[in-house]
């Protein structure tokens, strides 16, 4: 009886020590692997999609531009900044702009169309980015060149600081597209208390169109103009005939105000200015076309 318990506890002994064996001579099995994530390109049609904090489902935005006659206006101001004096009557022919600033919509069509980089800023940070991609807000974080290059693909072109101030001030001198006063929220402008956190969809202010019908100069977002930034260009005018006899600056000059823009920056004759590679989300435009 003892001999056949030795040899019962023997055998199990062997089996025992042998198991470590057999996974050895077996092999282990490796740890389950998750399948490799690949980025996904994203279909063109995807480049329009809207922003679900906006009411951009409806059609979009026409491309409409607008006829200015041939004629003098008031173009700069005594009661502003030194680089928008003197104020005086200036000159231009005919020339149409658009109607309303170029939408989110509207450039991804161009992008699209041409594989130009998509609007955005610099880097992987940027402030409210989907609120400000409704199919219908104006585009935002465009540089000079990018700008320029959407207005060359539509056969337009940038329009020049003084086009931009007589499409928006008409002919008599007046402070704002709708006159004087800012009573109220006539334009998107100052923060949030005139319904819109960022910018709002093209044309949302009846009372920030000029006579000639073109929306938005006092509010939205500031625009991108053709000419080099020269601070005492009025100054010079007696001497010198257009803003591109100047040698070229370093800056750009935007006209109109954003969203965010308080104070002076309101008034149609401002004059900012910044590098052309310049991304921001209070920055966007709209072209232009000689007649």
């Amino acid at each position: 009886m003892e001999s056949r318990f030795k040899l019962i506890f023997l055998v199990a002994v062997l089996f025992m020590t042998g198991l470590p064996v057999l996974g050895i001579l077996r092999g282990t099995d490796p740890p389950p692997t998750l399948p490799e994530e690949k980025p996904q390109a994203l279909p063109p049609s995807s480049l329009l999609e809207p922003s679900r904090n906006s009411e951009s489902q409806g059609p979009g935005i026409r491309e409409e531009m607008v006829e200015v006659p041939a004629g003098e206006f008031i173009l700069g101001s005594d009661q502003g900044g030194f680089n928008e004096k003197p104020a005086h009557a200036a000159y231009l022919g005919t020339y149409w702009i658009d109607r309303y600033e170029v939408t989110y919509q509207q450039y991804m069509e161009f992008v699209e169309a041409t594989g130009h980089r998509q609007p955005g800023p610099p880097s992987r940070y940027a402030r409210k980015l989907e609120a400000l991609r409704g199919l219908h807000q104006p585009v935002t974080y465009v540089s000079w060149s990018d700008a320029n290059e959407y207005c060359r693909w539509n056969g337009k072109r940038l329009p020049t600081e003084k086009e931009w101030e007589k499409a928006m001030r008409g002919t008599d001198g007046r402070t704002w597209p709708w006159g004087e006063g800012l009573a109220g929220h006539p334009a998107n402008f100052a923060g949030e208390a005139d319904g819109f956190l960022v910018t709002a969809p093209v044309g949302s202010f009846q009372l920030d169109q000029s006579v000639f019908g073109v929306y938005d100069g006092a509010g939205n977002v500031m625009e991108w103009t053709d000419d080099w930034y020269v601070e005492d260009l009025y100054s010079q005018e007696k001497t010198i005939s257009k803003a591109s006899d100047h040698p070229p600056s370093t800056y750009k000059t935007m006209r109109g105000s954003g969203y965010t823009s308080q104070g002076v920056d309101l008034r149609i004759t401002n004059r900012s200015f910044m590098v052309p590679d310049f991304r921001d989300e209070t920055i966007g435009f709209r072209c232009a076309r000689s007649n």
